[in-house]
């Protein structure tokens, strides 16, 4: 199951107690005071993990407590650091305060961390209080408690390429194609109800490719999946329009082009300055009244090259791949991967 949203307590733990404590050997009648520090509580941290793509582990655990730090001991014995409490979550999850919004931080590559939880410092022992008015000091202080809080994590996704278009357009079909990944595919709308990620090769170079489950007219303010899964193409360097051109479907592609096109402008208007292509699927069933030179002259006209693919016979899948190469090895020169966020 895909989840992309979560809410989760989060405790960092208890620094350790400061220690009372006062040298006793032979030959030393009055040692002075030897009471260590105690230990810092662990911090709760989040993790990158890049073979994660989901945040369902954290829907059936939503409490996750650090260590607190060991007590400081006689022999000014600093106390054991506790142990954090790491929490493994997909590339493209932020934090923010379940009250407030406001945001703690990111988490966008493999193996990047995010504190949200820091544990208390240790307490001083009497050894931290001598002085020369208090020679024999009998104080020490009480750890200091770790941050908690409520937190909700949600997930954007991190694909370089984002494949948009109205149901049964042919995405999952043509993300099987160019990939390894295997989603339903079906002769009916909305078969794809969560985002699907497949890694493309092409030239010894690898980019990732999200299918973006069907977008339909009023989805920019909620209507059909909506919302729910147009945020996932937020980090996308270049958006793909798979348009079903084969003549079959009923409808008009340059009409389906300019519907999904102002749905994506309409959410987040700086999409439409990414880089865009139009995929003009299922060619092999073209017939008589082929709408392809229209959408041709449409696409261009909006300064977006069409690329006539067939997912049946392969035609156009090589061609589709370079392009897609070029365009994200330019964006990835104009725009680094923290200016997506």
């Amino acid at each position: 199951m895909f989840v992309d949203q979560v809410k989760i307590f989060v405790k960092g733990g208890n620094g350790g107690n400061g220690c009372v404590s006062f040298r006793r050997e032979a030959r030393v009648p009055k040692g002075g005071p030897d009471g260590g520090v105690g230990g810092h509580g662990g911090d709760v941290v989040l993790v990158a993990v890049s073979h994660q793509n989901t945040l369902l582990p954290l829907r059936y655990q939503a409490e996750h407590r650090a260590d607190r730090g060991g007590h400081g001991g006689p022999g000014n014995r600093t106390g054991k650091d506790g142990a954090p409490r790491e929490i493994p979550v997909p590339p493209g999850t932020s934090a923010r305060e379940a009250e407030t919004g406001e945001l703690l931080g990111e988490v966008l590559r493999d193996g990047d961390r995010l504190v949200v939880a820091r544990g208390g410092q240790g307490g001083r022992g009497n050894r931290s209080f001598l002085s020369n008015r208090n020679r024999a000091p009998r104080e020490s202080e009480p750890g200091q408690p770790g941050e908690e809080r409520w937190l909700r994590l949600d997930l954007r996704l991190i694909a370089e390429v984002g494949l948009l278009g109205l149901p049964n357009a042919g995405k999952s079909t043509l993300l099987s194609r160019l990939s390894s990944a295997r989603p339903k595919v079906a002769d009916y709308p909305f078969t794809t109800l969560t985002p699907v990620l497949g890694v493309v090769e092409v030239d010894g170079q690898t980019f990732v490719a999200a299918d973006i489950p069907g977008i339909i007219e009023g989805a920019h303010r909620g209507a059909g999946l909506g919302l729910q899964f147009l945020r996932h193409v937020e980090r996308t360097r270049v958006l793909v329009h798979v348009v079903d051109a084969s003549g079959l479907s009923g409808r008009d592609p340059v009409l389906d082009l300019e519907l999904v096109r102002e749905e994506v402008r309409r959410y987040l208007p700086d999409l439409a300055e990414r880089p865009q292509l139009v995929a003009a699927t299922k060619r092999d069933l073209a017939g008589e009244g082929d709408p392809l030179p229209a959408l041709v002259a449409a696409a261009e006209g909006l300064g977006f090259p069409v690329v006539p693919v067939s997912a049946a016979t392969g035609e156009g899948l090589e061609v589709l791949k370079r392009r897609l190469l070029g365009a994200i090895a330019a964006s990835r020169a104009a725009m680094p991967v923290e200016e997506r966020a």
